[in-house]
């Protein structure tokens, strides 16, 4: 394989990449610059070699704390090729540092559509997520620009990428999967669910179930061993009349919590609903040991009790 020349797109790329594993990221962009010199001097459309070279100009810049020209070699990159992660990445990053938080968390939110379990940009939108609630207030999702969608060969593009580039992507791609294996969920992920799970309360108490259970469902991607986020998302199942859905949510909230009172109550609702009464006693029989007293349980039980006659 020939050597590669200095004075090439690829030579000074290269170069440009050492300097910047050295530290030296003045010289690194420099050299990135003479790139896209040559590049485009040369005329001919290499859309990917140029969107790469202003990326990695742009974390130069990042590196610096040039904010503002790093948001402009990742815009140009972009423009390039759509929805690189890197790129979007870098953006987000600059945008954060600058404090306009709206458009880093649209980039991040951009970001988690194509790797959802990558761990920067989660924990770039926990950190985005307390900061536009304090500020925005519980609606401030509802004040974002819009996140575009990532259109399905973009994700595929990705997908198809050596897994060297996945470097910051979780092992597994299925979240829930990897926790089961004793790998569980970051602080990051935990408190991220806690705010998707304060924000599906919010919905519920305005009567917006369907919102709720997208809520409660982002909950559980980031952490799914909060039996409440269960019983919750049944809740709206329930009043969604989607019944089956809401056994199973129950059921998983009782792997977690055997004693769970709201798990047994919400699934012997739901098995009244299906008419598998023998199963909705049996769950009203085991919340009554724990709560003998309670009272909508009892009536529940009269009401089942009705239907079997």
């Amino acid at each position: 394989m020939a050597p590669k020349s200095p004075d090439s797109v690829e030579g000074l790329r290269a170069a440009g990449n050492q300097s910047f594993r050295n530290g030296q990221y003045t010289e690194a962009a420099a050299l990135y610059s003479r790139a896209l010199r040559v590049l485009q001097a040369r005329g001919s459309a290499n859309p990917e070699e140029e969107s790469v070279l202003y990326s990695n100009r742009a974390a130069c810049h990042l590196k610096n704390g040039n904010c503002s020209d790093c948001i402009k070699d990742c815009t140009s990159a972009l423009d390039l090729v759509p929805f690189g992660i890197k790129p979007l990445l870098r953006r987000a990053a600059a945008y954060e540092a600058l404090e306009k938080y709206p458009l880093a968390c649209v980039d991040y939110m951009t970001v988690l559509q194509i790797d959802k379990n990558m761990t920067s940009v989660l924990e770039g939108i926990n950190r985005m997520t307390r900061v536009l609630m304090d500020s925005l207030g519980p609606d401030w999702r509802q004040k974002l620009p819009p996140t575009p969608l990532v259109p399905v060969s973009a994700q595929k593009r990705w997908d198809s990428m050596p897994r060297e580039n996945h470097k910051d992507s979780a092992k597994s791609k299925s979240k829930e999967t990897t926790t089961a294996k004793n790998q569980g969920p970051s602080a990051g992920d935990v408190e991220r669910a806690k705010v998707l799970k304060e924000e599906g309360n919010e919905f519920v108490k305005k009567g917006h179930h369907k919102k709720a259970i997208e809520k409660y469902s982002e909950s559980l991607s980031c952490s799914h061993l909060e039996p409440a986020t269960y019983t919750n998302r049944a809740l709206c199942y329930l009043a969604l009349k989607q019944y089956k859905e809401a056994v199973n949510d129950c059921t998983d909230a009782l792997k977690l919590d055997g004693k769970n009172v709201k798990a047994f109550y919400r699934r012997a609702q739901a098995y009244k609903a299906l008419k598998d009464y023998k199963s909705s006693l049996a769950d009203i029989s085991s919340l009554l040991e724990i709560e003998p007293k309670n009272g909508p349980a009892q009536k529940l039980q009269q009401e089942v009790n009705q239907s079997l006659k």
